[in-house]
């Protein structure tokens, strides 16, 4: 089972702007393959495309469809996306859920409905499981292609082989902990030359406090050659003013 094994099917979409984010969404998170039912808008559709971006792809391989049944039939396990509990027979899941249901080897049909109104009754009605994303009881309609995205991230999570790690490309070494104290050794003279560390019997926890918060930053050594600089200048400033 794979993101190969999804199939995003938006039955009546009416805007097409939403259909070509939906689009978007869908190779954000490496899922080709978008079917359309009885689009309520032209298509092929030029708005669409300008919303896609660089999903432009995904939308020339959508194949469209007449009937729900048609679009879902080579398909083996169908979800429809629902924003409210329905007074039908069938298993209600949360999104967060969606990844458990799946079984090696069958193919997946996700299927959400109309921007106004959502699936009907009868849509639903080919549905193995309806599914609903937990959110503002109040106010918990989604703009479709912010459904789609989210479920799209959680299927990426899903089959994603590899853990993630993230790695800046920041250049700088870690500042060395004897470069750290040069620099406040630099810092405590220059207080003290203004009489800033005072008055004396505070003069040790003052130090102290100073020590920690230089230390705790994990400065780089660019950095404190940057915040060397900036001391040096602001000294010389105050020295000849």
């Amino acid at each position: 089972m794979s993101l190969k094994n999804i199939y995003f099917i938006l039955v009546r979409p009416q805007l097409g702007e939403n259909i070509g984010s939906v689009a978007r969404a869908l190779k954000n998170f490496n899922i080709k393959h978008l079917r359309i039912v009885n689009p309520r808008c032209s298509w092929p559709n030029q708005k669409a495309l300008a919303t896609s971006v660089g999903a432009k792809d995904v939308l020339k391989s959508t194949v469209i469809y007449n009937s729900v049944e048609k679009s879902i039939e080579d398909l083996d396990i169908i979800f429809a996306s629902s924003s409210r509990i329905r007074k039908v027979n069938k298993k209600i899941i949360s999104v967060t859920s969606l990844k458990d249901k799946f079984k090696k080897g069958r193919k997946i049909g996700i299927l959400f409905g109309p921007e106004a109104s959502g699936l009907s009754n009868d849509e639903i009605s080919c549905a193995d499981y309806l599914v609903k994303i937990p959110n503002n009881e109040k106010f918990s309609s989604l703009n479709l292609s912010h459904s789609a995205i989210i479920f799209c991230f959680v299927l990426f999570q899903k089959f994603s082989k590899n853990k993630v790690v993230y790695k800046t490309g920041y250049k700088s070494s870690i500042a060395k902990k004897s470069e750290v104290n040069k620099f406040l050794n630099f810092i405590i003279k220059g207080l003290d030359r203004k009489g800033f560390l005072q008055p004396n019997h505070k003069r040790k926890s003052m130090i102290r406090n100073i020590n920690n918060i230089f230390h705790r930053l994990n400065l780089s050594e660019q950095e404190i050659r940057i915040l060397l600089g900036i001391f040096t200048t602001l000294n010389e400033y105050n020295n000849k003013s």
